[in-house]
């Protein structure tokens, strides 16, 4: 019997400790929202703090309401609620609907910078805990940036239990980000935190290290400035990656827009200036087929490249056939009417695009599987850029194997090297010119189906590439696969390490330059073809 009273006890204790933490929880609450209907930013800045230390399940739902503009007051009733997209409101502290009317004097809690950031770190604060990796890691993110002082009892609490490596470097940094900002902190803790911050490594410790408060003492200060010097040297070494990166994109965009042009021009010695035009149909036939996708089967919208690339091939390539035979093939050895005739071709395919699809830009969506971008090291690793470049790279080996390994392949060859033999030995030149022909627009085609993934897909798409893929052609050798291959990486990596110091036009204005001195001394290229050419 005693021992039934001693367990009652302990129970009846029990309850009564949940039933005044609760209550306690509830007021503190209760307290925390008066700050809201103040209508000052300091009072709403205690608010904040005060929910987020509350520990109710309410806070994060109160912060997210009040950080996008859907926390409500009533200055009359000294009540505060929270608005739904529908204008509802119910009770901020209790999240019960409010019935009637709303209150006449109802006004939408404001906020500025300074509170958004406040926000951000009280909600960091309240996932710190999260059983969600990635919401800890961005958690610990807001932290870092924030800096919030209040913020720092549960950072150490999620120091203590997080197990993923990653996770607790980073919120460490976000721990020695707050003891750098704090008076109180001691030397010895700041410059432990220098050094942590100093490892970090990027924009944001640079920033951090380089304002620390009026008054931090000397030794922290040399320590910050030794730390901003390695994290300046390092920023820089990763700039010249992230540049290289840059111009690796913008060399598989030019060897896409050029190598179609290196088989036109390099087999018929054509100079067509509607090459550019032909891109420009691929970009439009990926629209039509994301559009038709988007109208009766969206679930496939993620197969929409797979399904335009042959179909850009075959459009682009049917259309580079039918030019050659209504117009290129009376033209051959007269290369003067043959630019004026495929640049007025190229004005002539605009003007159709105009009027079929109209002026303005149109829409072409990226796949999930080319959305997004991914951290490297320091640089920024973009989905889309990093497919064209394999994507690039794919065309280039498979149009290889093309010319070595099939008869159509060893025939293009034949009559690059000398169409007088060629003919001779019973090889239909007329042919092969008709097919190469459209052999260089389909894979045209194709490159405006990846072109369109990063650029504007509008009828004057194929100018901005046109005389590229020309410098490009000339300068790796008319006609030689390889010396495109290499006249793409080449410039488009030069370009890109040009334009931080001389400006996108003046840099374009110094590659071009270089390349005119180039051909001086290498008329045929760096890589020239090698034959008897007969006709040459």
């Amino acid at each position: 019997m005693r021992y039934c009273r001693a367990a009652l006890a302990v129970l009846l204790l029990a309850l009564g400790l949940a039933f005044s933490h609760a209550t306690a929880r509830a007021a503190g609450l209760d307290d925390a929202m008066a700050h809201f209907t103040a209508d000052d930013f300091d009072e709403t800045s205690a608010g904040i703090n005060e929910v987020a230390a509350s520990g109710s399940p309410r806070a994060a739902a109160i912060l997210q309401a009040l950080q996008s503009g859907a926390l409500m007051f009533s200055a009359e009733k000294k009540a505060v609620y929270i608005q739904d997209a529908a204008g509802a409101l119910s009770d901020a502290a209790t999240g019960q609907p409010v019935p009637g009317d709303p209150a006449a004097d109802l006004d939408t809690v404001n906020i500025n910078n300074r509170l958004r950031g406040a926000i951000d770190a009280a909600l960091g604060g309240l996932t710190l805990l999260s059983g969600d990796p990635a919401k800890r890691l961005d958690a610990a993110e807001a932290v870092f940036k924030s800096r919030q002082a209040s913020v720092l009892p549960t950072l150490e609490s999620a120091i203590a239990k997080e197990q993923d490596g990653r996770i607790k470097r980073v919120l460490m940094q976000a721990r020695a980000a707050i003891v750098l900002n704090s008076a109180d902190a001691t030397d010895a803790g700041k410059l432990a935190a220098v050094d942590i911050i100093r490892e970090r490594g990027d924009q944001d410790a640079l920033g951090l290290l380089s304002s620390l408060p009026a008054g931090t003492a000397a030794p922290v200060m040399t320590a910050a400035n030794a730390g901003i010097a390695a994290i300046q040297k390092r920023l820089a070494l990763w700039d010249l990656v992230q540049n290289a990166w840059y111009g690796l994109s913008l060399s598989s965009v030019l060897l896409l827009a050029a190598i179609g042009l290196a088989i036109t021009f390099g087999v018929m010695g054509v100079i067509n200036m509607a090459h550019g035009e032909m891109v420009m149909i691929g970009a439009y036939v990926t629209f039509v087929v994301q559009d038709t996708i988007r109208n009766h089967a969206p679930g496939l919208f993620d197969y929409s490249l797979a399904i335009a690339i042959p179909l850009a091939f075959v459009v682009a390539g049917l259309i580079g056939i039918l030019i050659e035979r209504c117009i290129i093939r009376f033209l051959y050895g007269r290369p003067l009417e043959t630019l004026l005739a495929t640049w007025g071709l190229s004005l002539i395919l605009q003007q159709a695009v105009r009027t079929i699809f109209g002026p303005n830009n149109r829409e072409v969506g990226n796949p999930s599987f080319m959305s997004g971008a991914f951290d490297l090291g320091g640089i920024i690793i973009t989905y889309n850029r990093l497919w064209i470049i394999c994507f690039a790279l794919a065309v280039f080996v498979a149009l290889l194997g093309l010319l070595r390994f099939t008869r159509f392949g060893l025939e293009m060859r034949a009559v690059t090297q000398n169409r007088a033999m060629a003919a001779s030995m019973g090889i239909r030149t007329s042919r092969v010119d008709a097919l190469t022909f459209g052999l260089g627009s389909g894979i045209a085609g194709i490159a405006g189906v990846a072109l369109s993934q990063i650029d504007n897909v509008s009828p004057n798409l194929g100018q901005t590439y046109i005389i590229d893929s020309f410098t490009v052609v000339v300068f790796g050798g008319v006609g030689n696969l390889w010396g495109t291959f290499a006249g793409a990486f080449l410039l488009g990596i030069a370009n890109k390490f040009l334009e931080p110091v001389a400006g996108a036009v003046l840099g374009k204005i110094a590659i071009l330059v270089l390349i005119i001195l180039f051909i001086q001394k290498r008329p045929r290229g760096m890589f020239a073809l090698k034959g008897r050419a007969v006709e040459a």
